[in-house]
């Protein structure tokens, strides 16, 4: 993973856990954010599956992290 995709990956988490906290943003749908997610981890995610997106992409950065080091 390049720093690039995991600068993403972890713009992606935040964002997601402020939809999974109840906060809404005008610009982006829930579903467009499950989307992006699921195109950096290659897990399907249906409608609200915001906390199983948000562990897969923390374990997915942890990894990226552990390899850099």
């Amino acid at each position: 993973m390049t720093r690039e995709e995991q600068g993403m990956a972890i713009f992606i988490r935040g964002h997601l856990r402020l939809l999974a906290a109840g906060m809404r943003n005008s610009r982006h749908s829930g579903a467009e954010i499950l989307d992006k997610a699921a195109r950096i981890t290659g897990t399907a995610y249906k409608r609200g599956q915001y906390q199983r997106a948000i562990e897969d992409l923390t374990n997915l950065i942890n990894g990226a992290k552990n390899d850099q080091a």
